[in-house]
């Protein structure tokens, strides 16, 4: 891979010494207002993880409405919700959103009509009752408009409704549209449904209890009942059975909820934990959630109490229970994936959401199915195949999905099968989460609803402005080292190749903040370094220069002015020199204690095993492959990348730490996954160059019987148990000495290896300089995402 250099222009302005200090005046203004605009927004966020927020349904608050008076028939049980439907009728006559989406006006045909009928069913609201007749007659040729969306079940509800209020005495404006014509796509739906008799079918059924209340053996709908009294969360399916069989239970959830809610229910509840973990989720994928550790490890404590009890909220619905596998696997949790076993590929299609095939439940089951950390999770790698295949089919340019406004699921299904998670750079991530992100999002059940806690403004506000501000130090970082590989004559280097931006891309891509500042320009100097030292050892150094090299970072303390044999090792050891002595100075502040000579035996280690290949090409000897990988994967040169930088990020290290085996195994995971695939991508030029690498040894070693096909898939498995070892023991907390932020810089750097080498020809020249650019150079601006959403609302 190569890039050009990459640089910032310095801009220097003129000014009088008054003006200069009016605009200082004026920035440190303008940065105080940010600063405080920014606390407020992370103070409003902070509150939404006390409460969640749902919609009010006026098609299940018109359900509820229906439920008679044991005492007395002939009343309604619950007044309050006829009261929110005499207030809650919209200008045009309908119910539900004022700013419904013009492609749901399905769903406000099914929440009017709905409502109608529970005020006709008491006999109120005539007036209302009338302008809802008149929203329907305006807007019912909607119901055969394909591009409408449909709630679940409109084919079943929306007629057993038009049946219903005929039987009540309303005469329903259906205009061209026949009655009859309603009734058939409802036989239509209902002979399909029968024909498939599987399990998926029995539930969806249940779940549109409403719309089957003269054909329904009301006992077997039963066994969906939940611990908290529900059908499925939904309170519309809840009070039509109560009305049926007059269930204790089914009423003491409805009782429950309105306690909650007041006059009026939302389409489903409880919510809590989907809600709350979605927005950990959000606030992850847009890469504010290191504003809120105490709420999200609040959230998660609670979230693992449920999963070890078995909640039902947590186990019964696909989606959450993936969600919860994952996020808390990913934070630390020690959580089996022997619960994913219920949602196999059959299992799933005879469930609820496999019937509906929903495409958002099955990609939440392919992003938990890529969290494997022990070799025999089977579950999850069945599930993998399974998964990932139907999301395949999703996003294929011939697949038309039934639910036209779900373009947010079909960018998600795009991003999650383009970039595993273990090659998505944080930063890269969050930039395409705020494009994609929708502030308006509306989800859709038998009705639409929206949740504060799902999408709302305030993340996509405080997600902007913290790219910007990051953004903003990384560009001052770039200069600064951009003048330094000057000033360290690196440029005067011809042989070497240029990569500052593509090393300091790869660190400000996934360590971001602000604060780390120190660990950035580490990481980015010592990748500078090794690059040009990798291409020194390679091809442009002499032996002699080689081992002079060596000798004085071995000796460290001499006069450059004596003791360099050539003007190219003064450079080298110059600049290694200045930079090891800096990251001592700067460990100082983190660690309480000078690192440097921990730093320095770090890049001796890297230079001997460079100058073994060299040796090794030199006298054309072909090593064995354990010999080879025991050198390479110290020779690939992470070394001083990343261990330097474990100085830098916050947590003591002592002496004892550095030496612990587990920091060894991370190392050594990360560095054999990056050599290999290195070497394979690398096979054939260095094959044209007369060079070996772990495939041709592969292939030598395999006496004729190991093509090179054969090698790089032998090669493929042994990066994947690398890469499922290290992700293992940076996510193990029982037993680990090395700290967690520390652990997790190895798992960065894993990210990009795979992000560059994802593809069989690599990452190009030209995606790389995207990338760069989109972190490092383009700010985001917050009125032109929030106009695009306008323009392209999403409902799924």
């Amino acid at each position: 891979m190569s890039l050009s250099h990459f640089t910032t222009p310095i801009c220097c302005i003129s000014s009088s010494t008054s003006d200069s200090l009016m605009i200082a005046s004026d920035v440190k203004k303008k940065k105080n207002s940010t600063v405080l605009c920014l606390d407020e927004t992370k103070e409003r966020i902070k509150n939404m993880f006390n409460k969640v927020e749902l919609s009010t349904s006026s098609y299940d608050t018109a359900w509820v409405a229906m439920v008679p008076s044991p005492n007395s028939p002939e009343a309604p049980f619950f007044p309050q919700c006829l009261n929110w439907l005499l207030d809650n009728q919209l200008f045009d006559g309908s119910w539900g959103f004022s700013d419904r989406h013009p492609l749901l006006t399905n769903d406000a045909l099914l929440s009017t009509l709905a409502s109608i009928l529970a005020l006709k069913r008491w006999g109120i609201g005539d007036d209302q009752i009338d302008r809802g007749l008149l929203f329907l007659e305006s807007n019912i040729t909607s119901i055969n408009d394909e591009k409408q969306h449909l709630p679940i079940g409109f084919d079943i509800l929306f007629p057993s409704l038009v049946e219903y209020a005929q039987i009540l005495g309303i005469n329903v404006p259906l205009g061209a549209t026949s009655l009859e014509a309603i009734i058939r796509k409802k036989e239509i739906e209902l002979e399909r449904g029968f024909q498939s008799n599987s399990e998926g079918w029995s539930a969806y059924l249940a779940y549109c209890s409403e719309g089957m209340q003269k054909s329904r053996s009301w006992e077997t709908v039963m066994k969906y009942q939940r611990k908290n009294g529900s059908l499925f969360n939904s309170p519309a399916t809840t009070a039509a059975i109560y009305n049926q069989l007059k269930n204790t239970d089914c009423l003491n959830y409805l009782q429950s909820v309105l306690g909650k809610f007041g006059n009026g229910v939302p389409t489903v509840y409880p919510l809590d934990i989907y809600a709350r973990l979605c927005m950990i989720d959000s606030l992850e994928r847009l890469g504010i959630n290191y504003h809120f550790k105490e709420e999200i490890q609040s959230v998660l404590d609670e979230t693992h109490r449920y999963w070890l009890q078995g909640a039902e909220e947590i186990f019964l619905d696909p989606t959450t229970c993936a969600m919860a596998f994952r996020i808390l696997r990913l934070n630390g949790y020690d959580v089996s994936s022997d619960p994913l076993h219920q949602y196999s590929e059959e299992n799933f299609a005879n469930s609820l959401k496999g019937y509906l095939k929903d495409i958002g439940a099955v990609l939440e089951l392919y992003k938990a199915s890529q969290v494997i950390i022990h070799p025999e999770e089977s579950v999850l790698v069945r599930l993998h195949s399974w998964t990932r295949h139907l999301l395949m089919q999703e996003s294929s340019p011939q697949q038309v999905y039934a639910d036209k406004l779900r373009s947010y699921v079909d960018r998600e299904v795009k991003d999650a099968l383009g970039f595993p998670h273990y090659a998505n750079l944080e930063r890269l991530l969050n930039k395409r989460s705020m494009e994609h992100y929708n502030v308006k999002e509306t989800r859709i059940l038998k009705t639409s609803y929206r949740s504060c806690n799902l999408a709302n403004q305030e993340f996509l506000k405080l997600a902007v402005e913290d790219f910007n501000i990051c953004q903003s130090k990384h560009i001052q970082e770039l200069k600064q080292l951009s003048r330094w590989v000057v000033e360290s004559k690196l440029d005067n280097l011809k042989f070497a190749r240029q990569k500052l931006a593509y090393c300091y891309f790869s660190i400000a891509a996934t360590l971001f903040t602000p604060k780390l500042s120190d660990a950035r320009i580490s990481w980015a100097k010592n990748g500078v370094l090794t690059t040009v030292i990798d291409d020194f050892f390679d091809v442009w150094g002499s032996e002699e220069e080689q081992i002079n090299l060596i000798q004085l970072v071995e000796k460290w303390d001499v006069d450059i002015n004596t003791a360099c044999c050539s003007e190219t090792v003064k450079i080298l050891f110059s600049a290694i020199h200045s930079t090891i002595c800096e990251i001592g100075e700067k460990s100082v502040k983190w660690q309480g204690r000078n690192v440097k000579n921990n730093v320095i035996k770090i890049w001796l280690n890297l230079m001997q095993s460079m100058f073994r290949e060299a040796q090794w090409s030199k006298t054309n000897t072909v090593p064995t492959i354990d010999d080879y990988m025991q050198n390479a994967y110290i020779s690939f040169a992470l070394g001083p990348i990343v261990l330097p930088t474990l100085y830098l990020i916050g947590p003591k290290l002592s002496d004892d730490d550095v030496e612990n085996h587990e920091l060894h195994c991370l190392y050594e995971f990360m560095s054999t996954s990056g050599r290999l695939l290195n070497d394979i991508h690398g096979f054939k030029r260095e094959c044209e160059e007369g060079k070996l690498n772990a495939v041709s040894l592969r292939i030598i070693n395999g006496n004729g019987l190991i093509t090179k096909e054969d090698a790089i898939e032998e090669l493929k498995v042994i990066i994947e148990d690398k890469r499922r070892e290290l992700l293992k023991l940076v996510l193990q907390e029982k037993g680990s000495v090395v700290p967690r932020d520390c652990k997790e810089l190895f798992w960065k750097m894993m990210k990009v290896l795979n992000l560059f080498y994802i593809k069989d020809d690599g990452f190009t020249s030209l995606e790389m300089h995207s990338s760069v650019n989109a972190v490092l150079k383009e700010p985001v601006v917050l009125h032109e995402l929030l106009e695009g959403a306008q323009q392209n609302l999403d409902v799924y």
